[in-house]
C-alpha cells in the first residue's frame, strides 16, 4: 500500500516539473516575443519603417515644361504641348481579350498587331502601345475603362510656322531635348530643371498617391529670338519661288539688320518640316546658310576694292588701265568678256571687271588685303553661336601666289559662308563697324561692335556699288524708292580635278537703303538649271522682292524720291 502512495507521489512530481518546464519554455517564450516586439515597434523602428518604405515609396521625376521660342514680336514659333502615352499591363490586358479590337481601332493600329504585341509580353508590367497621342485622342481610350490600360503626361514640342522656321529652330529628340538649331544652342536654357516628389506606388509600379514634394520643377525659360516672323516667310517665299523656277539643286538666304547684328530671317532650301519627323534627313534640315561653304565669286568683289581704298594707293575716282581686255599673271590668263579698255572703280564693278580687280589686288600689300578680309570676318565663325556653323576658308597671305591673289580677286581661291558674307555686307553697311551676329533680340543699346574700316571708306564704298544697280549686273536687285548698293556674282562650282563649266553658284550681296543702310542681305542659289545662272539674274530678283516688303513692314523712309514722288506705300500683309 505504501508502494502504490510512493509511486504516486512520485508521479505527481514528475508532472509538476514538466508542468514548471512548459510553463517556463512558455514565459521564456513569451519574454522573447515581447523584446522582440520592444526591439522592432522601439528601438529598430526607424530602420524598418525605412526598409518597409523602400517597398512601395518612390522618388518620381516631375518634368519641367520646355521653355517657348518666340520671334522678336512674341510670336511663338516653338512651343511644347501636352501629349499621353498610352502603356499597359498585359496580362491584365489580356483578360479582356475581347476589348482588344475597340482599343487597336482607337489607337489606329491593325487588330492583329495589338493582339500579338499584348499576348506576347505577357511576362512584362509595362509595355508602351503609342506614344504623343493628342489629350483628346487620350481620352478616349481611357473612356473605354480597360483593365492595364494606363496613360502617362508628357510634352511634345510644336512649331506653328513649320517649314518656314524649320532650319532656324530644329528640333528636339523623343525625350524633348534639342538636337539642332537654337533648340540645341540653348538647350540649358530652354529645358529648365525636372522637380521630385515622393510617391507610393502598387507592386506593379502604378502611382497610388502622391505623398510630397520633394524638390518643385522648374519651368524653361522662353527664348526671344531675333527673327522677325514677317521677313522670314518673305525669303522663304520667294527663296522657294526661285529655287523651282529655275529648277536649282538649294538655296539660302540671310537678312540683318545692319544696326544692331540682328539676323532678322534665314532660311534654306530645300526646306523640312520639324513637326514631321520622316523629314529629319540631315540634307534637308541642316542650315545651309551657315554650315554649307562656296566660293563666293564676284560678290567679294567689293572687299578687294575697300582695301584698295583703305592702303590709299586708290580713291573712289581711280581709273584702271584694262587694255587688251586681258591680263598674264605667272602661267595663268584673266580675261574680260570685252576690253572695257580705260574704267573708273564704279565701273569695274559695275561690269564685274576680272581684269580690272587683278590690276587692283596686285598693286596691294598682301597684308593689306588680308587685314581688311579678315576684318570683316571672312575665315572666321560669327558670334551667332549656331550649331555647325563653318569658319570658311582664308588661307594666311604668307601663302600668297601672285596668281592666288588675282583668283582671289574675283572670288576662288576662298571660301564662305552666306551668313559671313551676310555679315561682310552688313559691316559695310553699318560704316566699317562689325557687330557680332546674333539670333536674340537686341533690347536697348545696340552692341558696340568693332571699327574695321573707316566711315569715310565705307561710304564711298557703298556709293561705288550702287552702280552695280543702277546700270551694271544688278539691276534686277533694284527697290523701287529706294537706292540699293549691291554685288552680283556668279562662280563656277568646285569639282574633283577643277572646276565645273556647267553648274553655278549665283549669288547677290547688298545693303538698303543706300543712304542710310537699315538691312543687309545675301541670296545663294546653287546650281540654277532653267538656262539663266547669272547672280543678277537668279539671285537679284529675290533680294529685290524680300527688300521692298521688309522696308514696307519696318516703315523705312523712301531715300530716292525721283521714283516715288506719286507713289502709295502700303504694308505688306503676310500671314503669321
Amino acid at each position: 500500500m505504501k508502494l502504490k502512495r510512493s509511486e504516486a507521489q512520485s508521479s505527481a512530481r514528475q508532472f509538476r516539473l514538466r508542468g514548471y518546464w512548459v510553463l517556463g519554455i512558455l514565459l521564456v517564450a513569451a519574454g522573447g516575443l515581447v523584446g522582440r516586439a520592444v526591439y522592432l515597434q522601439v528601438l529598430n523602428q526607424r530602420f524598418l519603417a525605412e526598409q518597409g518604405a523602400e517597398r512601395y515609396m518612390r522618388i518620381a521625376s516631375i518634368p519641367a515644361h520646355r521653355g517657348a521660342i518666340l520671334d522678336r514680336s512674341g510670336e511663338p514659333i516653338a512651343v511644347s504641348t501636352p501629349v499621353d502615352t498610352v502603356w499597359v499591363i498585359p496580362k491584365e490586358l489580356a483578360s479582356a481579350a475581347d476589348q482588344l479590337p475597340v482599343l487597336a481601332k482607337e489607337l489606329q493600329r491593325d487588330e492583329d498587331w495589338l493582339t500579338r504585341r499584348v499576348t506576347s509580353n505577357l511576362d512584362s508590367s509595362y509595355l508602351v502601345l503609342a506614344k504623343q497621342l493628342q489629350p483628346d485622342e487620350a481620352e478616349r481610350i481611357k473612356a473605354l475603362h480597360l483593365p492595364g490600360v494606363y496613360l502617362q503626361r508628357e510634352y511634345r514640342r510644336f512649331y506653328p510656322a513649320g517649314e518656314v522656321t524649320g532650319h532656324v529652330l530644329g528640333f528636339t529628340g523623343s525625350e524633348d531635348q534639342g538636337q539642332e538649331g537654337l533648340e540645341f544652342a540653348f538647350e540649358q536654357k530652354l529645358q529648365g530643371e525636372n522637380g521630385l516628389k515622393r510617391v507610393i506606388q502598387d507592386r506593379m509600379g502604378r502611382v497610388v498617391e502622391n505623398v510630397d514634394s520633394i524638390r518643385p520643377a522648374r519651368p524653361g525659360e522662353d527664348l526671344i529670338t531675333s527673327i522677325d516672323l514677317r521677313i522670314q516667310y518673305l525669303a522663304y517665299r520667294e527663296l522657294k519661288a526661285a529655287i523651282r523656277d529655275f529648277q536649282a539643286r538649294a538655296g539660302s538666304a540671310v537678312v540683318i539688320d545692319v544696326r544692331t547684328g540682328e539676323i532678322l530671317a534665314m532660311v534654306g532650301q530645300p526646306s523640312f518640316n520639324p513637326n514631321d519627323r520622316a523629314q529629319y534627313d540631315v540634307s534637308r534640315y541642316r542650315n545651309r546658310a551657315a554650315t554649307d561653304i562656296l566660293e563666293p565669286g564676284s560678290s567679294v568683289k567689293p572687299f578687294f576694292v575697300i582695301a584698295g581704298l583703305s592702303s590709299g594707293k586708290f580713291k573712289a575716282n581711280s581709273v584702271v588701265d584694262t587694255n587688251p581686255g586681258f591680263i598674264r599673271v605667272g602661267n595663268r590668263v584673266f580675261e574680260d568678256e570685252h576690253n572695257w579698255g580705260q574704267m573708273d572703280l564704279a565701273t569695274i564693278l559695275a561690269k564685274s571687271s576680272n581684269v580690272g580687280m587683278a590690276h587692283v589686288a596686285l598693286a596691294l600689300d598682301r597684308s593689306s588685303i588680308w587685314n581688311t578680309l579678315s576684318g570683316f570676318g571672312f575665315g572666321q565663325v560669327s558670334a551667332s553661336g549656331f550649331p555647325g556653323e563653318s569658319a570658311g576658308v582664308l588661307t594666311n597671305y604668307a601663302h600668297w601666289s601672285d596668281v592666288q591673289v588675282a583668283t582671289m580677286a574675283h572670288g576662288y581661291g576662298m571660301s564662305v559662308t552666306p551668313l559671313q558674307l551676310a555679315q561682310a555686307y552688313a559691316t559695310l553697311g553699318a560704316l566699317g563697324v562689325r557687330r557680332p551676329l546674333t539670333l536674340r533680340r537686341v533690347d536697348g543699346v545696340a552692341p558696340v561692335g568693332d571699327r574695321v574700316l573707316d566711315a569715310q571708306v565705307s561710304r564711298d564704298s557703298i556709293h561705288l556699288l550702287e552702280s552695280v544697280v543702277l546700270n551694271g549686273t544688278g539691276t534686277k536687285a533694284a527697290v523701287r524708292g529706294y537706292r540699293v548698293a549691291g554685288k552680283t556674282g556668279t562662280a563656277w562650282k568646285a569639282i574633283p580635278g577643277g572646276y565645273s563649266t556647267n553648274k553655278y553658284m549665283a549669288v547677290f550681296g547688298g545693303i538698303v537703303p543706300a543712304s542710310n543702310p537699315r538691312f543687309a542681305m545675301v541670296v545663294v542659289i546653287d546650281e540654277p538649271s532653267s538656262g539663266k545662272y547669272h547672280g543678277g539674274d537668279v539671285a537679284a530678283p529675290i533680294f529685290s522682292a524680300v527688300m521692298a516688303g521688309a522696308l514696307r513692314l519696318m516703315a523705312v523712309p523712301p531715300d530716292d524720291l525721283s521714283h516715288v514722288s506719286n507713289a502709295t506705300f502700303v504694308q505688306t500683309e503676310v500671314p503669321r
